[in-house]
């Protein structure tokens, strides 16, 4: 289950259809050629996202459907 305690590496490796609606959010990936390592948090942060709850939310409802 993705979490924003989750590795970017391991969230690209275990659910690679959540790169590109990641990227719409503003979290670029590996995948995407941002070689940025770390939590999903960590990124979100760095970006200056704040509302990662949320968007972990909608990610999770994707991988649902």
């Amino acid at each position: 289950m993705i979490n924003k305690e989750m590795l970017i590496e391991d969230l690209v490796q275990e659910y690679p259809q959540l790169v590109g609606p990641l990227k719409r959010e503003g979290i670029v990936c590996t995948a995407c050629g941002e070689a940025l390592w770390g939590t999903l948090e960590a990124q979100a942060k760095q970006k200056g996202i704040t509302n990662i709850d949320e968007i972990i939310d909608r990610m999770r409802k994707l991988l649902n459907e």
